[in-house]
């Protein structure tokens, strides 16, 4: 009996040390064949990037022998004349030319990087622009400023500043001594002082200040900026000089893919001459502008630009003064209304547009003002009286220095559309440099016996120059 329990005590032993390692070994073969997945799904990824890389060798091979091929393709024969062109660069020589670039714009950014103790400072320039002048007639004949004669005239003294406001703004002044041409003294005054947005949304951009207002082509440019050295007689009479202003004005480019700015503003003032308002000033003696102009590239070398201007001033309460006029009558301006169109053809050769153009610009300007006329009897009347005013000038540019050009010009006064003035001119540019310029004109003036003026002919030696930075500088336009 006690064997025999041994023997079933062993037997029981045994099978249940059987059974725990069978259940071991197959948890451990389980495990075994999952890490065996695992290595087998990494082994697949592996092959389809393998065959990836070797794809893209593959191709980066076959451009490689692409461009030993085209290198190894002989040159067409070069005429003598052009025995001095030099040879084609190898794949040496071009990839270390690439080495370079990349070394020299690793440069630049760095450099950008760095903070100049002068960055935060606005650019600063300055202008001073010399007519030398004779006129056959005197200043009471041709009813100009400037005298008879012989004269020279510093007429503008200008210095300019402009910086970043903050990442919305910027800010320029521009403030300019003007010189009286009958006594020579120098009245230094504030042009411009203005703030311009630069990241208002939906295309807008607004300034606020003292500027020249966007009237017509020329109006808001400066003296010495224009392609000619005086400013055209339509726009002395119409516009009253440049179209400066203390206001606000809203420029809103068109969200399209063709080119169309629009240009809506008011101010205090348009022009030269302030507005003699009292001691009140109320929205009617505002005055009111605006501009409308796009652009056409008509051939790759040949660009057209038209515009579309308009302004109104709705009260002047007598801008200027009483004008007394030769027939003795005395006209108050009482309001002001003047409408323009202008065009421009431009051809600059695309291989040689730095020193070869020829521009033509065209500006046909209207003016309908009302005015409260006294009588030499004494009768008071209202009257409005509409004249027409244009000038037309060509200027061809045939090297980086030299520029010449002619120009028309016709006017009708604006208190007497009988009176009349025609103009023509002729002129030749030395640009020294960016910076220096000279400029010879002559000009014959026309006056009709209704203007009572005579006729005059002009010589002109204009010298422009800057200094430091200018925003402006010198234009074609």
């Amino acid at each position: 009996m006690k064997v025999m329990i041994t023997l079933v005590s062993l037997l029981m032993f045994t099978s249940g040390a059987f059974a725990q390692t069978m259940e071991d070994r197959l948890n451990t073969l389980e495990q075994t064949l999952k890490k065996q997945e695992q290595t087998i799904q990494q082994l697949k990824a592996l092959q389809d990037t393998l065959q990836k890389q070797e794809q893209a060798i593959d191709e980066q091979r076959k451009l490689i022998e692409e461009l030993k091929i085209s290198v190894k393709q002989p040159q067409p024969a070069t005429p003598p004349a052009a025995a001095a062109t030099p040879e084609a660069v190898s794949p040496g020589e071009m990839q270390q030319q690439v080495q370079e670039l990349k070394e020299k714009v690793d440069q630049v950014v760095e450099a950008q990087k760095k903070v100049v103790p002068s960055v935060f400072n606005p650019s600063i320039g300055f202008v001073g622009e010399t007519i030398f002048s004779y006129n056959s007639k005197n200043s009471q004949q041709t009813g100009s400023s400037q005298p008879g004669g012989f004269s020279v005239l510093q007429r503008s003294i200008e210095l300019n500043a402009a910086a970043s406001v903050d990442p919305f703004a910027r800010g320029y002044v521009v403030l300019n001594a003007s010189v009286d041409p009958t006594t020579g003294e120098a009245n230094a005054a504030v042009e411009e002082a203005a703030i311009v947005t630069t990241s208002l949304p939906w295309n807008l951009t607004v300034k606020a200040g003292q500027f020249f207002g966007e009237f017509g082509r020329l109006s808001y440019i400066h003296d010495h900026e224009l392609p000619f050295v005086n400013r055209p007689l339509v726009l002395d009479q119409y516009v009253g000089g440049e179209s400066k202003t203390d206001g606000v004005q809203v420029n809103y480019l068109l969200p399209i893919s063709h080119y169309v700015s629009l240009t809506a503003g008011t101010g205090t003032q348009f022009g030269d001459t302030p507005n003699n308002v009292g001691d009140f000033r109320s929205a009617n003696n505002l005055n009111y502008w605006g501009r409308a102009s796009t652009y056409f590239d008509l051939t790759p070398n040949i660009s057209f630009e038209p515009g579309l201007s308009g302004m109104w001033n709705p009260n002047t309460l007598s801008l200027g003064g009483p004008q007394v006029q030769p027939n003795g009558s005395i006209f108050n301006e009482r309001q002001r209304r003047m409408i323009g169109t202008d065009i421009t053809f431009a051809y600059k050769p695309l291989r040689n547009n730095q020193f070869q153009s020829l521009t033509w610009g065209t500006e046909l300007l209207y003016s309908d003002n009302r005015y409260d006329v006294l009588s030499p009897a004494g009768a008071l009347s209202a009257q409005t009286v509409g004249s027409y005013g244009l000038y037309s000038y060509l200027a061809y540019k045939f090297s980086r220095e030299w520029t010449v050009g002619t120009m028309f010009e016709w006017v009708e006064n604006l208190e007497n559309n009988e009176a009349r003035t025609s103009a023509y001119s002729a002129w030749v540019t030395w640009a020294v440099s960016h910076w220096n310029q000279l400029r010879l004109q002559y000009t014959h003036t026309n006056n009709n016996a209704a203007t009572g003026l005579q006729n005059n002919d002009a010589i002109y030696l204009q010298w422009a120059w800057i200094i430091g930075s200018h925003a402006h500088g010198w234009q074609e336009r």
